[in-house]
């Protein structure tokens, strides 16, 4: 059988409402991507409009919304292709609440779209921080125990190394980076979760996030916080081509990051 292409998008756009009165709708038409995850939508379902619901050519589009606090968290995924599965969350309330994971089920790889949640407001929601990934690692762990092929993508609200910040040293005790949390990370790349953009550019800089403070996206200080993970078995299998970080498209504090699959 002939290869396919496909072009998977994960964008954090920080309120999906402020998001769509600044040109979204044309960059996610110019990012043609078959699959899109958005995080940190800020939505609850009430709040969803048609335009929301549907975008051109996509299938199927699935949400997830914080049932704790409104206004906050949320994620929403679209694909051109029609999954076999929709889930939401990972079967514990105190991490399902917030309405932060989507996955998508096909017959060659499950996607997952994951807000992580931030640590910085206090040493409780670092803990809270600490222990998702815990538990959502330990879901797809399972997923792989049965032969799952995993893309895993979203805003991990943690740069892993150095070169993925502009200014490592004054920002190492500051939650996103410190060592607990960079730990993390490694954890992840150990148990054979391959971080794509860092493994197809091993040294170029490019950032996925800006503070709106200190003209930091003119000057670029920027932060690598949001990736692509697969599965190890897909990298095996040669389906990665490429994947990207698109500085060029506005009307966030994240841009859009990207992966190519050939399968």
């Amino acid at each position: 059988m002939p290869s396919q292409t496909f072009k998977l998008i994960s964008w954090n756009v920080n309120g999906y409402r402020a998001v769509m009165k600044k040109d979204f709708l044309p960059s996610i038409r110019s990012l043609d991507a078959d699959i899109v995850g958005l995080q940190e939508t800020k939505l609850q379902e009430a709040q969803l409009t048609s335009a929301m619901k549907e975008i051109d050519e996509y299938e199927e589009a699935a949400f997830s919304f914080a049932s704790v606090k409104k206004g906050y968290s949320g994620v929403a995924a679209y694909s051109r292709l029609t999954p076999k599965a929709v889930r939401h969350g990972i079967g514990i309330s105190r991490f399902d609440d917030e309405g932060r994971i989507v996955e998508l089920e096909f017959d060659a790889f499950t996607f997952f779209n994951v807000y992580f949640p931030n640590g910085q407001m206090s040493d409780e929601r670092l803990q809270y921080k600490l222990g998702f990934y815990q538990a959502f690692f330990d879901y797809t762990e399972n997923l792989r125990k049965q032969g799952k092929s995993l893309i895993i993508t979203g805003d991990f609200n943690t740069a892993h190394n150095e070169i993925d910040l502009k200014n490592p040293g004054p920002n190492s005790k500051r939650s996103g980076f410190l060592p607990i949390e960079r730990q993390w990370m490694d954890r992840i790349v150990d148990m054979g979760y391959v971080d794509t953009f860092r493994t197809l550019y091993p040294d170029m800089v490019k950032y996925s996030w800006w503070s709106y403070r200190f003209n930091a996206r003119k000057n670029n200080a920027g932060w690598r916080i949001d990736y692509f993970f697969v599965s190890d078995d897909i990298i095996d299998k040669g389906w990665v081509k490429d994947a990207f970080i698109d500085n060029d498209i506005f009307g966030s504090d994240h841009c859009p990051v990207g992966l190519i699959l050939e399968i």
